[in-house]
């Protein structure tokens, strides 16, 4: 559906309309198309790591299993299996370390 068309909304997980039936109220939803998909997928994901990056101390997991799992549907939607992005992190993190030394980098002299 072309953006101008699009209802309000936001993505949610699978099981949440049968939660809001649960509690006697009547959701209205639909599911995304590819493209759609994709785009509300990214906007989750920024949702998602915006409310980790804010998460006191004793939500933060929570948040970011939140996090984890929009990475997950990322990756199927684009046809990969989760294991080849984690192969792909380490990679990196063996090539160009992680960040675990707290370095930030101010410029060049």
């Amino acid at each position: 559906m072309p953006p101008a068309e699009r209802p309000e909304g936001k993505l949610v997980r699978d099981g949440v309309p049968e939660i809001i039936r649960a509690s006697g109220a009547h959701p209205r939803f639909y599911a995304a198309d590819g493209p759609e998909y994709l785009e509300r997928l990214g906007a989750k994901l920024c949702e998602e790591a915006e409310e980790a990056r804010t998460a006191p101390p004793g939500e933060l997991l929570e948040e970011l299993a939140d996090v984890l799992e929009v990475l997950h549907a990322l990756a199927a939607a684009h046809g990969a299996d989760f294991a080849r992005v984690e192969q792909l992190r380490r990679d990196k993190a063996a090539a160009r370390g992680g960040f675990t030394d707290r370095i930030v980098w101010t410029g060049n002299e």
